[in-house]
């Protein structure tokens, strides 16, 4: 059976088990498997190995127990970076390119004194724009839950100078963040073990001072606690569920991070945190609550209100 006609078998099976985009996962799942990419497939429609079939059907085996396609393939992209992801470590979303876009919009304009007339907000223009202003010192940058370590690259990659940290309770994690860190060619970041800011406490300082960042970044856990079994199979049977679950009401982690965050803040440092459905007033009263002032709801591309910005003044 040539490269094709195994692509269609494998779409077959992933419709008949209720996957979406069956299509694209196949073709996704093919390429992999035998090495090719989508012109080889498709032009040469070459007859596979014994050797890549039996790689296709163990990673079919995978798929269809609904295991996510990015634990079977191993990575996932991330604006343009390949982040390795594994069992044990959350899978990167469209969601969270959006904030590490509006990260580096945020930088931008709080360090460097680009103005927001410019209407185009690609990553490629806002790095041109960058590269026209002179940087007069370093920015510290904090990336809390970093899980793969997909925000704390993507903005390191983008801001050679920065120092940036990426902290997370889960040592499988933080092994993953290193890889990834190893694999993009990124040397500006450094991967901690711990719960939210505890790491950073035990970072050696001078005149026995907290670390201060001017900017700290979080997709923290919001989900529900009874809303995790109505998720999809890929999630609440594969994902980690600790990186998920922000208890009853969802604002668990909110509650500690948001006033935490004022110690680890510079003067008119920024905060921004992805929110889940529905969570935004509840998270802008628990900023308001903490004193913190400039706050801004983003929506993502869907319309829902997906990320919180806020500025803390000492």
């Amino acid at each position: 059976m040539k490269a094709i006609e195994k692509l269609k078998e494998v779409a077959r099976l992933f419709e008949s088990s209720g996957i979406e985009a069956a299509e694209k996962e196949a073709e996704m799942l093919v390429r992999h498997s035998f090495g090719l990419n989508t012109v080889e497939i498709y032009r040469d429609n070459p007859e596979p190995s014994e050797k890549q079939i039996k790689t296709l059907e163990s990673m079919l085996s995978r798929r269809l127990k609904h295991e996510p396609i990015q634990y079977v393939l191993g990575h996932e992209e991330f604006l343009g970076m390949k982040i390795l992801v594994k069992h044990g470590v959350l899978i990167p979303r469209t969601e969270t390119e959006l904030m590490a876009e509006q990260a580096i919009k945020a930088v931008i304009s709080y360090k460097l004194q680009v103005t927001s007339k410019n209407k185009d907000s690609s990553l490629v223009t806002l790095h041109r724009m960058v590269q026209g202003v002179t940087r007069h010192s370093s920015l510290s940058i904090l990336d809390l839950c970093t899980g793969s370590g997909c925000l704390a690259l993507a903005l390191a990659r983008e801001f050679p100078d920065f120092k940036v940290y990426g902290t997370d309770i889960s040592g499988v994690a933080i092994g993953c963040a290193i890889k990834n860190a190893e694999i993009n060619g990124i040397k500006n970041v450094i991967f901690l073990k711990g719960n939210l800011f505890e790491p950073i406490e035990k970072l050696p300082t001078s005149n026995f001072q907290l670390p201060t960042f001017d900017l700290i970044i979080s997709n923290p856990p919001y989900i529900r606690t009874d809303d995790i079994k109505n998720l999809q199979p890929e999630i609440k049977e594969w994902e980690p569920i600790d990186a998920l679950n922000g208890g009853v009401d969802g604002l668990d982690f909110y509650r500690v991070l948001i006033p935490s965050a004022r110690s680890f803040l510079k003067d008119n440092g920024i905060i921004m945190l992805e929110l889940g459905f529905g969570q935004s007033s509840d998270v802008v009263d628990i900023f308001e609550s903490a004193g913190y002032a400039q706050i801004e709801i983003i929506k993502d591309y869907a319309g829902i209100e997906r990320i919180i910005k806020a500025r803390w003044k000492r």
